[in-house]
């Protein structure tokens, strides 16, 4: 029997440090997914739009925690007016804002993310946070919000009645945005157009995946995956974008 359309391996181990058991997206993490803003990505408004070059920074990021928030903050105090358009926007007004109930994420302008260079800056089109990041060499999740430097990985938490801790680690489905997002005309983790890369996911976002989970259960689903490679008896499951394309 084949499998489901929707198919996904899975491997679980506990953590070695942690009353914690991890459940790690296989097939997602051996794949070859690979951003492609800029360079075929449709972007995640109700029609494609890749003339815009906004990728999923329509909607602006969604802040985790206040550390969060004054990471991003801090970082956005350093930028200058080559790597970010709307510094000057950013200068008058917080490029926080927050909802009646709290919620808080990045300001709106002009239809998307205050960080976000639209086409025609100096500095190319792209998230400021990011770019600033590349130019100073450092890794871009010390300056973006988690959720951005995160995507498309995605760590949910569950506690048990015994309190145990159960994280899964796996790909940003379009249910996850809730209703909205399926309005999406295009999601990345859906379209064969994105596994392109030439490395696995958990070799291309090694410092994403460490920043998640830890180096030590890094290097355990490394380990695993690059002996699943190396065996003959290993049987990998192609990502449901691409069985669906072939």
């Amino acid at each position: 029997m084949s499998a489901p359309s929707d198919a996904h391996e899975w491997v679980s181990f506990d953590d070695p440090a942690e009353h914690r058991t991890w459940v790690v997206d296989v097939t997602f993490l051996e794949s070859g997914w690979t951003c492609i803003f800029g360079c075929g990505c449709q972007g995640v408004l109700t029609g494609p739009a890749p003339e815009l070059v906004q990728g999923c920074c329509s909607y602006g990021a969604h802040f985790t925690s206040e550390e969060d928030i004054d990471r991003v903050l801090a970082a956005a105090k350093t930028l200058t007016a080559a790597q970010w358009q709307f510094r000057s926007v950013g200068g008058r007004q917080n490029p926080v804002r927050r909802s009646k109930t709290g919620e808080a994420t990045t300001r709106l302008v002009r239809g998307a993310c205050v960080f976000l260079n639209r086409p025609g800056h100096e500095g190319g089109p792209g998230c400021a946070l990011h770019l600033a990041a590349l130019e100073r060499g450092v890794p871009p999740l010390e300056l973006k919000p988690d959720v951005c430097w995160q995507l498309p990985l995605r760590q949910e938490d569950s506690v048990d009645t015994d309190g145990r801790v159960t994280s899964t680690l796996a790909e940003w489905q379009r249910r996850h945005w809730g209703d909205g997002g399926q309005e999406f005309a295009w999601w990345c983790t859906e379209e064969p157009e994105a596994f392109t890369g030439r490395e696995p996911v958990y070799l291309s976002m090694r410092d994403e995946i460490t920043a998640m989970t830890g180096e030590a259960v890094y290097q355990l689903i490394a380990a695993y995956l690059a002996e699943r490679v190396k065996s003959k008896r290993a049987v990998r499951l192609p990502h449901p974008a691409l069985r669906r394309s072939s």
